[in-house]
């Protein structure tokens, strides 16, 4: 008889063995159907809320996978005679020494959902995070990923998300504002004077860009003077050539046609403009 119990207690202990394992194993397979399904959605999918479901779909699986083998392991133990207050105890202390160790693992983890869930910037938008500018290409739970003007991918730690800019609209305006000259004839040849520095500009530094330029008609102000305002979309951040070169050889071609003309009638402005 005892020999029959102690078989049967044997038996009961690697069926139960096996079970743990199977059931992770099953986990494990789920876990990672969610995932691969997780990734497939996204490449065929395009909406901004998907990232933060994506997000939190892989945090679920991950979790779920670390408390499965946490706790099949501690049930695999409890089979050969340790104890499970001596497992988790043990647990405990590696726990907090990791935790340590790697904090700013889990800063990044934490700040990373936190811009995930608050919903402070998407996929596609127009940023400037931590003095790096250029467009979100994912937000995960280490890095955010920018690709700035030069093609360029830029992974940020998301621990040094510290400030942040959001262009929702796509880019900038750089508005060039410049006084034409009364004359009829030097105000034509300074109109066609614009064009060609301005085609330059755009073959010179066509990187700064983020689409056409428009150059908007004539006006005329109440004190009488007569401008047009060349609008051009930038990158942000990237309007030093139009305040250098461009500005610059403007003045130096209608000042030719009127020495009078004063470094002051030509002026450069800002605005948000919309994608």
């Amino acid at each position: 008889m005892n020999y029959m119990a102690e078989m049967f207690a044997e038996q009961s202990a690697l069926a139960r063995i096996f079970l743990v394992l199977g059931v992770s194993a099953v986990a494990h397979l789920v876990a990672i159907l969610i995932r691969n399904l997780t990734l497939t959605l996204g490449r065929r999918i395009e909406l901004k809320s998907f990232t933060k479901a994506r997000t939190i779909i892989q945090l679920i699986s991950g979790v779920t996978i670390f408390g499965v083998y946490f706790g099949a392991f501690g049930m695999l133990l409890s089979e050969f005679g340790i104890s499970l207050t001596a497992y988790l105890a043990s647990a405990s202390v590696i726990g907090l020494a990791v935790a340590f160790g790697s904090q700013s693992i889990v800063q990044d983890f934490i700040t990373g959902l936190t811009v995930i869930l608050s919903d402070l910037v998407h996929v596609d938008d127009m940023v400037e995070i931590s003095g790096q500018t250029g467009i979100v290409k994912s937000i995960g739970m280490r890095f955010t990923v920018l690709q700035n003007a030069m093609g360029a991918e830029v992974y940020i730690p998301n621990r040094t998300l510290t400030s942040m800019i959001n262009y929702p609209r796509g880019y900038v305006f750089c508005l060039v504002d410049i006084n034409l000259d009364p004359e009829e004839s030097i105000r034509e040849q300074m109109l066609r004077k614009i064009q060609e520095h301005t085609r330059g500009l755009l073959e010179q530094f066509p990187g700064i860009f983020l689409g056409s330029v428009e150059q908007e008609e004539m006006r005329t102000t109440a004190s009488g003077k007569r401008f047009v305002r060349i609008k051009f979309k930038i990158w942000p951040g990237r309007g030093a050539p139009i305040e250098t070169t461009y500005r610059q050889d403007m003045l130096a071609s209608v000042k030719k046609l009127n020495p009078q003309y004063m470094d002051s009638w030509i002026s450069i402005n800002y605005e948000v403009g919309q994608r």
